[in-house]
Parts: C-alpha cells; sequence; structure tokens
C-alpha cells in the first residue's frame, strides 16, 4: 500500500499490545529508543527475527540477528529479487492503518453523490470554494451517473473565509445531496450562499472534519481516498490526470 508519508500519524493509533507479553530484545529496544515503534513481529530467514515497527511516519522492518546482539534495519531480498520485508508490513503496519483510517473517513461528516448501493465507494476532502474538487466532480460524472461510484464529500472549510459558511450550508440543506449536486454543477457560476450563523451541531461536525484532516497531515482539497484492486488504501492529492481515473473509480 502506498499512502502518504504524512497519514504516518494515524500509525500512532496502532501501538499494538502483541509485544507486550514478550519483553523486546536489548538490540529492538536500543532502536525503539531512536523513535521507532515497534508494532508485531515475524518470522524471517537464516535465523532472522523479524519485528514490524513505525519509525519517522514510515512502516520499517527490523531483523535481530540469531545471536540477539545486532538489528538489521531496512528490505530484505532473496535470491529472486524478492522483498520479504512488504509483505509482513503491510499485513502489521499498513493494512491496519487503511482500516482505522477508512473506518474513520466513514464515520465523518460527509454528503453522497451518487446512489448509495454503488459497488465502489470514494472519499474526498471538499471545499465549496475549490475549482479543483469540482474539477474532480467534472471528471467522475461518468462512473457517478452509470452508479458504478459514489462519491462522499467530506466538507470542510479551508480556502477562503466564506469557506466554512459554505460548507456549513451544503450540511445544513433540507437535501444536502441536492445542494451538493447544484453547487456542483453550478461551477463558477454557483449561487451557493455562507450561513452567516452556523447551528451548533454543524460547527461540530465541522469541527470534526477538519479536525480529522489535520490528524491525516492533509493541508489541501481535494484529498481523494479509495481503495484499490486488493482493497489496499491509496490516496490522490489533487484532481489527479485523465490517466488515473481509472485507478481510483475504476473501469467504466
Amino acid at each position: 500500500m502506498r499512502i502518504p508519508v504524512s497519514l504516518g500519524l494515524a500509525l500512532g493509533l496502532l501501538a499494538s499490545p502483541l509485544l507486550q507479553a514478550e519483553e523486546l530484545p536489548a538490540a529492538v529496544r536500543q532502536i525503539e529508543a531512536k523513535g521507532a515503534k515497534v508494532v508485531g513481529s515475524f518470522d524471517a530467514p537464516n535465523g532472522l527475527k523479524g519485528y514490524a515497527a513505525q519509525f519517522q511516519n514510515r512502516g520499517v522492518a527490523l531483523y535481530l540477528t540469531p545471536d540477539g546482539k545486532h538489528v538489521l534495519v531496512g528490505s530484505l531480498f532473496d535470491e529472486k529479487g524478492q522483498d520479504l520485508s512488504e509483505p509482513p508490513l503491510e499485513k502489521l503496519v499498513y493494512a491496519p492503518m487503511a482500516k482505522e483510517v477508512w473506518a474513520k473517513m466513514e464515520k465523518s461528516a460527509w454528503i453522497a453523490d451518487g446512489k448509495a448501493d454503488a459497488p465502489r465507494v470514494v472519499y474526498l476532502f471538499s471545499d465549496p470554494n475549490c475549482p479543483y474538487c469540482n474539477m474532480f466532480w467534472e471528471q467522475a460524472r461518468p462512473w457517478v451517473e452509470s452508479g458504478k461510484v459514489q462519491l462522499r464529500h467530506i466538507m470542510v472549510g479551508i480556502i477562503r473565509a466564506d469557506s466554512p459558511g459554505k460548507s456549513a450550508a451544503l450540511l445544513a440543506a433540507k437535501d444536502p445531496q441536492q445542494a451538493l449536486l447544484d453547487h456542483e454543477k453550478a461551477g463558477k457560476a454557483s449561487k451557493l450562499k455562507p450561513l452567516e450563523s452556523i447551528p451548533a451541531d454543524v460547527q461540530a461536525k465541522l469541527a470534526a472534519n477538519q479536525a480529522l484532516m489535520d490528524e491525516l497531515g492533509l493541508s489541501a482539497t481535494p484529498a481523494i481516498f479509495y481503495l484499490d484492486e486488493q482493497q489496499r488504501l491509496q490516496t490522490q492529492q489533487g484532481a489527479p490526470r485523465p490517466e488515473l481515473l481509472g485507478q481510483i473509480l475504476g473501469k467504466r
């Protein structure tokens, strides 16, 4: 799974109790003292013992030598050139992080664009004043209108002073889905007006969305999240190039 380094912040949620029952060898503890966080162990060849860790917002493999006194840090390849470190890191580090991040987005305050039973879901942090959000909305029309994809706009307000008020207006609308459709369809001609006074419950939703965006280390919209064909979490910053649409939205 390839995701932004900034998303490693979410790995802080993944401190695993797996290793609490066994005391880590002194050599591995020394790596932890340098800032790594061990989240699991795995089998390795030739008497080595592998550990999966988070270090500087990345997954990293540690290999304890048979004497228990030395640690090798990095990828381990076999004679065929296969990376033996990637599978355990995927299982112990990246997959749990992906599940955690996806669950947080599911619980956020989003507005649906597309059918509820669409086989593919794509999340994006979206600002009503973001031209690139609108560009992606336009790019996705064939997939959304055919029922293959549902976009879920996690509304935030970061671009202009009236962005929070406009996001609040969409979230507070009688029909948020229609309000979003009208706004995006109009593009630069949109007549969406910001709420001058944002209700407390809507403000709480916006604050929670912003907190999630900050937690994931994101600073711009659209920030797009999707599951690839192997159900691995992937992300795209900004409106994607046309050749990437199939990866994000699936087959047309």
